[in-house]
């Protein structure tokens, strides 16, 4: 009987790295990344030198020396006497802060809009479009500095507010009775509590017991909420009739709520003048309003793009059958149409974040002392560092843009449909 071997096995050739697709790849990589080492050690190498050169030397001991500038709106204790490493943290939580409030903001200007696009009505739907071209075709900074111009040129003084002895009235009054927009900046209520239970002092700041203990029964509201809700879906599912619990999820999230509020003390304070300036609530600097509007009004134009795009994606047959159901249009946008909109929507919405949070940046061109004006600006100008600032800003704005985009990624995952 014939007996068939097996071909010998050939040993490994180094020709193989190029021409065997097995480690072809893997050899690309290799040299990609050797050669992409070599250019950050050649980088890294000629940046020590011109260091050398200059007599510098690379540290971020910077950080700890006297600021010596003052920062006119923070939302944490600071003084010119403070360090440079707290003038930074105080423009990252200015940097925080409005784009938190610009992509809340733009998110319910560009859904709004992008919906009134849609609209059967010609004139609503054109003036939406407006809306739209006219703030996407303009730059930002060109926003911004028309922005800076109405309120400056246009808003009263503070002493406009103050009501005249002899007719008993005021040649300015506040808008809906609780805002006092002025040439100087925006006086607007406040939250305060009559029996407050103090604060905790921290290194980075005070922690109020107050916020604290309203927090923690909003997140135990919350959970009560649902356990109720699951009750009830369970309830539905052995007995076919679901039990009306809207009045009690209304009882469960505002009631705790309320009572903490009452004993607590909490009331509006309302803006007041008192001499020169107004009292009795928050002062908020015309180039924090003026560059939160900016951002707002220009990214909510992009969102309600998207927001049309996503709309206009999902099949009329959703609409149709919805309507067959009788749902009313407002309804069906908002219980079948918008939630499988989302799916479309998240993705492009998550970079319109991005570029909200990355133009706040443009505060240097109103005065907003964001991290730009602060690490960026004139800590960079009174310590020379401005490798180390420049770096570290970098850093620091991405690792701002990961988190946003890692946590839509995460939302966008929950919403997105599920295969089996």
């Amino acid at each position: 009987m014939a007996m068939v071997s097996e071909p010998p096995k050939q040993g490994f050739r180094l020709s193989q790295l190029i021409y065997d697709t097995r480690y072809r790849s893997l050899t690309i990589q290799v040299i990609v990344f050797m050669l992409f080492m070599a250019g950050a050690g050649w980088l890294v190498d000629n940046t020590v030198r011109n260091l050398q050169a200059l007599g510098k030397d690379f540290n971020f001991g910077f950080l700890w020396n006297r600021a010596g500038y003052d920062i006119a709106q923070t939302l944490v204790p600071y003084t010119n006497d403070s360090t440079h490493a707290r003038a930074l943290l105080v423009g990252l939580l200015n940097t925080l802060w409005i784009s938190f409030l610009g992509c809340i903001a733009a998110t319910v200007i560009g859904v709004f809009v992008g919906v009134l696009r849609l609209s059967r009505n010609w004139l609503v739907s054109r003036l939406m479009t407006i809306y739209v071209e006219v703030f996407r075709n303009v730059p930002l900074l060109l926003w911004i500095l028309v922005f800076l111009a109405l309120f400056t040129e246009t808003m009263p003084a503070p002493n406009a507010y103050r009501v005249n002895a002899e007719t008993g009235e005021a040649q300015e009054s506040l808008f809906l009775g609780l805002i006092a927009p002025t040439n100087r900046y925006t006086a607007i209520p406040s939250a305060e509590f009559s029996r407050s239970l103090g604060a905790i002092d921290t290194a980075l700041a005070p922690i109020s017991l107050n916020a604290l203990l309203i927090l923690a029964v909003i997140v135990g509201s919350v959970f009560a909420n649902r356990w109720l809700l699951n009750r009830a879906r369970l309830i539905q599912e052995k007995t076919g009739a679901r039990p009306v619990t809207w009045w009690q999820s209304l009882l469960v999230l505002l009631g705790p709520l309320a009572a903490v509020l009452v004993a607590l003390g909490f009331h509006i304070g309302i803006p007041e003048l008192r001499g020169f300036n107004f009292a009795g609530g928050v002062n908020v600097t015309n180039a924090f309003v003026v560059l939160w509007l900016a951002l707002s009004l220009y990214t909510g134009a992009f969102i309600a793009e998207i927001v049309r795009a996503g709309v206009l994606a999902i099949s009329k047959g959703q609409t149709e059958a919805a309507f067959a159901l009788g749902l009313r249009p407002r309804r069906t946008m908002s219980l079948v149409i918008l939630p499988q909109a989302l799916r479309v929507i998240i993705p492009p919405l998550i970079s319109q974040f991005l570029n909200l949070t990355k133009n706040s940046s443009l505060a240097i061109a109103v005065g907003y002392m964001d991290l730009r004006g602060t690490l960026g600006g004139i800590t960079l100008n009174q310590t020379g560092r401005e490798l180390e600032a420049i770096l570290l800003m970098m850093l620091i704005y991405l690792a701002i843009s990961l988190i946003i985009s890692g946590g839509m990624n995460i939302y966008n995952s929950r919403v997105k449909l599920k295969e089996r």
